[in-house]
């Protein structure tokens, strides 16, 4: 795994050395900043089940101005913390040791509301996110971005929430769907 493009290019990330957590692939993150390029400068991002922090390091790198990763695994929690300072970064994130549900709701509910113009979801391609994505859009900017990446064969619900599938983007056994949040 690498970093693909931005400040940051060329730098590999440490792959996690146990079963269970599937990172992006280089492919799918491509795909994936194709489709952001125009509003990553300046984002404030969201990477929900994080597992390598990835998507969030290269959010980073192509200018996003801050990321919250949010992972439950410590194993994994070790290995974003490793793999950022690993790439040199000092500033601009958080890691949030939890579930991504009860991370939205401490966001939510927080002294001051947190608020994202893009949330990234890999959950594992077994999960049920229902909640995830009707909770998801409290914290979600009226004209941001919600993509959850899923198995291809796997269909997404239509909406949830605050959130409509506008769009959906396959790319090998992977697929991305694209929510906008409409409060």
């Amino acid at each position: 795994m690498r970093v693909i493009a931005g400040g940051l290019k060329g730098r590999r990330l440490q792959a996690p050395t146990w079963d269970g957590l599937r990172p992006t692939s280089d492919k799918l993150r491509e795909t994936l900043f194709n489709l952001l390029s125009p509003r990553i400068s300046g984002a404030r991002l969201l990477d929900g089940y994080a597992g390598t922090g990835a998507v969030g390091i290269e959010a980073i790198s192509r200018g996003a101005l801050e990321v919250t990763f949010v992972e439950h695994d410590r194993r994994a929690q070790a290995l974003i913390a490793g793999n950022i300072a690993h790439c040199g970064i000092a500033e601009g994130y958080a890691i949030i040791g939890s579930t991504v549900l009860h991370a939205i709701e401490t966001l939510r509910d927080g002294p001051v509301r947190n608020v994202f113009d893009i949330v990234f979801l890999d959950p594992p391609y077994a999960s049920d996110i229902h909640d995830v994505l009707q909770a998801v859009g409290a914290i979600v900017k009226e004209d941001g971005l919600v993509i959850v990446e899923h198995a291809r064969r796997a269909q997404p619900p239509a909406a949830a929430g605050a959130l409509t599938r506008t769009r959906e983007v396959r790319s090998g056994d992977s697929a991305l769907a694209i929510y906008a949040c409409q409060l």
